[in-house]
């Protein structure tokens, strides 16, 4: 039987088998590869999306809410100051440092369960968002403290006393009802911060440089070191930011300067591409920020502290101005503070419209300059008052005086 020579058309599953290179079942394996390509880029985008939703909300978890402060804050409303009409779009947040000796903080000795403002700093924030002034408020300073609520229900007397007793007897609400009402100036958000949560902050960014003029040997605040440039970690940098008896002169006005100074380097750190764009060294920062702090319910979720943190890195340091309100020994009493007028009445002023601070450098003498910005100083006029921080009267309205202060990026080992 003869062999059948007719040719039989290849099949749609079999190339022919004169198929040239690359012919049909090449874009197969090419389609069957792009698929598996795309599902594991598919899933990778899915893990590192579940990734990113857990650790957002581990840190947004660790934000403490002071409600209590929120409620008795929003219970005497009509008591506040309204914000000035050439401040809209600033922000002005109080920043507590608090000596509370309960919890993790009891090894630090003193009575359980107190606390004062160890610390406390006005920090504004300029409406353009290009200038930042931060103002030491003197612990020591005799103020008049309204009728606060306690935190057994009582409300108590208002009084001259100290102002560090103001967050002893009712809480950050007595502290900001406080300030509010000595400086006219509306506070939209407040930031507390105990021992603990300041030393995990220092040494989530790998410790803070500063500058010691002389050697320092002090048991009570754990601090040995040698004069000169100093990276400070954990309790060595608390130790000095709170020390006074045994650096400088034992004033507290040296000690706001050394917790100013210690702040302007932190600040210049936080602000370096070391930490802000390394991922593996921004995790632990954000983590100890948000684990550390307790703020306002406006204030305290990851987003709102985001904003804030851009805000502050967009702002140069030379445009970040730190100072003291002016103050003096008090008249009666040379262990206590007393405001210096009419230069803090100036001060807050300027702060509360919305205007540049001149800062000159601390012990330096007026100048008759006028400028724009932080660093300059503006107006020209002759010394008003007495005390260790001193302002310029200005001749003009429009002027702003200049006080004593320091800018962030000042180096602090530089001679003056």
């Amino acid at each position: 039987m003869a062999e059948d020579d007719t040719a039989h058309p290849p099949t749609d599953d079999t190339p022919p088998t004169n198929a040239p290179p690359g012919g049909p079942g090449r874009p197969r394996r090419r389609r069957r590869w792009l698929m598996i390509t795309a599902g594991v880029v598919a899933f990778l985008m899915a893990a590192t999306g579940v990734l990113i939703w857990i650790a957002y909300r581990k840190l947004d978890g660790n934000i403490q809410t002071d409600s209590v402060t929120d409620r008795l804050l929003a219970e005497l409303e009509a008591e506040r100051p309204s914000r000035s009409a050439g401040a809209k779009g600033a922000e002005n947040i109080l920043l507590i440092g608090s000596d509370d000796r309960s919890g993790a903080n009891s090894s630090y000795g003193g009575e359980p369960g107190t606390q004062r403002s160890d610390t406390t700093i006005l920090l504004h924030l300029a409406a353009d968002r290009r200038r930042a002034t931060a103002v030491s408020i003197p612990r020591d300073v005799m103020v008049t403290v309204p009728a606060c609520e306690k935190p057994d229900g009582t409300r108590s007397k208002p009084g001259l006393m100290q102002f560090n007793w103001a967050f002893e007897l009712g809480g950050p609400a007595c502290s900001i009802r406080t300030v509010e009402q000595l400086s006219g100036i509306r506070l939209d958000h407040y930031v507390i911060l105990d021992f603990n949560g300041f030393k995990t902050m220092v040494n989530a960014i790998g410790g803070v440089e500063v500058c010691v003029p002389q050697p320092i040997h002090d048991k009570d605040a754990k601090l040995d070191l040698q004069a000169g440039r100093q990276v400070l970690h954990g309790e060595q940098a608390l130790g000095y930011v709170r020390a006074r008896e045994s650096l400088g002169d034992g004033s507290d006005t040296q000690r706001m300067g050394r917790q100013q100074q210690f702040l302007a380097s932190l600040i210049r750190k936080v602000q370096s591409q070391g930490v802000l764009l390394n991922p593996a060294r921004l995790w632990p920062v954000l983590d100890a920020a948000t684990s550390s702090i307790k703020a306002d319910g406006a204030l305290s979720s990851l987003g709102a502290l985001y904003d804030l943190t851009q805000d502050l890195r967009g702002i140069p340091s030379p445009d970040m101005a730190l100072l003291t309100v002016p103050r003096r020994p008090y008249r009666y009493d040379s262990d206590r503070d007393e405001f210096v007028q009419p230069q803090t009445t100036q001060l807050f002023t300027v702060l509360r419209d919305d205007r540049p601070v001149a800062v000159r450098a601390p012990g330096s003498a007026p100048t008759a300059d006028v400028g724009t910005g932080p660093t300059a100083a503006a107006g020209a006029g002759t010394a008003a008052g007495a005390g260790a921080n001193q302002a310029t009267a200005s001749p003009s309205a429009n002027a702003s005086p200049t006080f004593e202060g320091r800018t962030a990026d000042v180096d602090p080992c530089a001679p003056h």
